[in-house]
């Protein structure tokens, strides 16, 4: 068993077409469309394997299109732990318009789980043996809010550190619990605690409130190209993020979560494990579509930020 594993209870497959124009009623002529297997955790899966590192893919299947993300993943040797749920895999697309560099995404909820399909998720998680537990992504209709609550109690009891990147109902809920790392953008950490918090000392300071709470050892605030907080219980420390030319913001928040777990698993400082996750996270912003970030472009945006 690897030491990280991700869990992605609402997968996809994402597709990406390039335009010119969009316009309306007439046909837009496009590229041949780029897919790639995604997902929260599977996304994270997918940047720790392009760094080099290992974990275990464990999710859910359905229909053909969750045959086709399975058949995506043998591409990238990633290790996997399926489990068969009824309805359908969702299927999200980006169309990318050239002319104005804009982004229009759509992304379907995704199947809607029995109560035996989120059972069999939650008694997998149980069985699970690794040190750090990725919970990823959006949850599908017909599963409880707490179910990320309940698959970190269980990772807990069993001695693993749960790292959790969700948002809305899910998020709160498992807050409640407790986490060892908590990975929310700015929007998310609003919407947490009811607020606005656009300066700096206020970022820091409710990020100080949820890990005295308890609600997570670790805050790692994502903030755009206003860079990163990194908050826990003895200290601080913000990261700006390195100048890149931007193509797509896809898959920028799973690709940090990606390089703060692996650096940890590799005994790595809290401090550089940290900057690892930066890196990763604007290398992402340099890819087109789904595509996640590139090994080189993290190893040369990581050299820049050591110097910061």
């Amino acid at each position: 068993m690897p030491k990280i594993v991700t869990v992605t209870i609402n997968p996809a497959v994402d597709i990406v077409w390039e335009v010119n124009d969009v316009v309306p009623t007439r046909k837009l002529r496009s590229t041949g469309g780029v897919v790639y297997p995604g997902g929260g955790g599977i996304n994270v899966s997918h940047v720790i394997s392009e760094l080099g590192g290992e974990s275990m893919a464990v999710f859910t299947q359905s229909g053909i299109i969750g045959t086709l993300l399975t058949e995506l993943l043998d591409d990238f040797a990633i290790d996997r732990r399926v489990i068969k749920v009824g309805g359908r895999t969702r299927l999200c697309a980006t169309l990318y318009e050239v002319s104005t560099e804009d982004e229009y995404r759509v992304t379907p909820p995704g199947p809607e789980l029995l109560e035996t399909d989120y059972l069999a998720c939650l008694e997998t998680v149980a069985n699970l043996e690794c040190e750090y537990l990725v919970l990823s992504g959006s949850v599908p209709d017909g599963v409880p809010d707490d179910i990320y609550a309940q698959m970190s109690a269980t990772a807990k009891q069993n001695g693993i550190k749960v790292v959790l990147d969700a948002s809305g109902r899910p998020l709160i809920e498992a807050l409640k619990e407790g986490v060892y790392i908590v990975k929310p953008n700015l929007r998310e950490l609003e919407h947490l605690v009811g607020r606005k918090a656009p300066t700096e000392e206020l970022q820091e300071e409710i990020a100080r409130q949820i890990v005295e709470e308890g609600r997570a050892e670790i805050v790692a605030l994502t903030l755009g190209p206003d860079g990163a907080l990194l908050v826990w219980k003895d200290g601080a420390k913000r990261l700006p993020s390195p100048e890149v030319i931007r193509k797509s913001a896809v898959g920028a928040g799973s690709s940090f979560v990606a390089g703060l777990v692996l650096s940890l698993s590799q005994g790595k400082s809290l401090d550089e494990s940290f900057t690892w996750a930066v890196a990763c996270g604007a290398a992402a912003l340099i890819t087109p579509g789904t595509e996640m970030c590139r090994r080189p472009d993290v190893e040369r945006l990581f050299n820049e930020l050591r110097t910061v």
